[in-house]
This record gives C-alpha cells, sequence and structure tokens, in this order.
C-alpha cells in the first residue's frame, strides 16, 4: 500500500492567506518536500510546524525522485510546497507527480489541498471577462519570446503570465511593439497579498508609464483583456 502524496498550495504572500486544511495536512505528514528548505521554514515556523524538510525543485536528480517514490512505497505520508502558491503550476512539481502516476498506476494516491494562485487572484480583480481564459506561465527569456508574445496577443480570451521585475519593462515594450489595437487594456498586478500590493491598470503604454514611477520590485502577473 502507498503512502500519499498531498499536493498543497501556500501563500503567495500574506502567510494568513493559507488554509486551515493544508496547516492540518502539513502537521500530519511525514515528510514536505519544498522548494527552497528555508523558506519553507519560515512558513512553518509561523504555525508552529515541527516536521522534517527534502528539498526539491528543478535541479533535483533522478537519484531524488527515486527517493520519493521509496518512501511512498514504504507508505510514508508527504507533502509538497512550493515557495509561493501552487505547486505544479510554472513549477516543477508537475514532474513528480507524473513519476508518481507512472510508478503505481491506479494506485497512485495524490491528493490536491487548494489554495493561493497568483494568476487566479490576478484574474479575480482584473474586470475581464474570465469565463473563459489562458495561463501562458512565464515568457521564455530568449528562445520564441515573439511567438509566444504572438500567441498572447491572438488570443480571443483574457490572457494571463508570471514576469519577473528584471524583464517586466522589457516584456511589456517588446509586447506592444506588436500590439496593432493600442486601445486594448492590461491589468498587471505587483507583489500580490504583500504590504506593496499594487494593480496598475490602462493600456501597454499606460501601465508601462506607471511601473516605470515605482520600484520594480516583486513578482508581476500580467492579464491581458481578450482580443
Amino acid at each position: 500500500m502507498s503512502g500519499v502524496l498531498y499536493i498543497v498550495a501556500t501563500p503567495i504572500g500574506n502567510l494568513g492567506d493559507i488554509t486551515l486544511r493544508a496547516t492540518e495536512v502539513l502537521k500530519s505528514v511525514d515528510l514536505i518536500l519544498c522548494e527552497d528548505t528555508r523558506v519553507a521554514q519560515k512558513l512553518l515556523a509561523r504555525f508552529d510546524i515541527k516536521k522534517s524538510l527534502e528539498s526539491y525543485h528543478q535541479h533535483s536528480t533522478l537519484w531524488k525522485t527515486d527517493y520519493i517514490l521509496s518512501l511512498m512505497e514504504e507508505g510514508k505520508n508527504l507533502a509538497l510546497v512550493s515557495d509561493a502558491g501552487t505547486p505544479g503550476i510554472s513549477d516543477p512539481g508537475n514532474q513528480l507527480v507524473q513519476a508518481i502516476i507512472k510508478k503505481f498506476g491506479d494506485g497512485a494516491k495524490i491528493v490536491p489541498i487548494p489554495g493561493a494562485n497568483a494568476a487566479i487572484a490576478a484574474l479575480s480583480v482584473s474586470g475581464f471577462a474570465t469565463d473563459k481564459f489562458i495561463f501562458l506561465g512565464f515568457p521564455p527569456a530568449k528562445n520564441k519570446r515573439k511567438k509566444y508574445f504572438q500567441e498572447l496577443l491572438a488570443s480571443e480570451y483574457a490572457a494571463t503570465f508570471y514576469e519577473s521585475s528584471f524583464r517586466i519593462l522589457k516584456t511589456l515594450s517588446e509586447i506592444d511593439e506588436l500590439n496593432s489595437d493600442k486601445s486594448r487594456q492590461i491589468v498587471v498586478c505587483r507583489e500580490l497579498t504583500k504590504a506593496f500590493e499594487t494593480i496598475y491598470r490602462g493600456t501597454i503604454a499606460e501601465v508601462i508609464a506607471k511601473i516605470k514611477k515605482d520600484p520594480q520590485k516583486g513578482e508581476f502577473v500580467a492579464v491581458f483583456e481578450g482580443k
């Protein structure tokens, strides 16, 4: 009988956004897999959760995956958390889920513990129609950037993506160069749920001008109006 892997969403900024169920699961498991042990330890300390931590991230080796699978074979219950938000969304957690499904088949026990997600939070305050939308993750740093932006601009539905503070202005400027509809609206959210949460609204050019007036720090989520 294999153990259970819980996919546990954690706050994207404000620690008060963790769910009661998430804290109960984190207290109950045998081991917590995390992106960065230092980040996870701060979260656990806030809620007085004393559990062993094991790193699991995009650079983890095949050996680490095999080790995790062996723990589950022994019947150990594990939780997977990312630094912020829901594991598996623009995050290597989906690779571990695939490995578990391949190993255990129909016997795989993978339980979602839902919670915060930056893309959904941004969509909820965008004011755009969101009965249908697309999520594109992070833009490529180099190759296929133009193709990525063209796909975003061609979407009939609201389109959302993540970007770092180092590239947000460059990315928006490149999109604006390709954008033929200069009246098209965009919402860009910075530092969602944190003390300096800021939401910029307007055309791409207007939002670029607003962002330039503030420090470009933290994580950004952009939502484009459907075509």
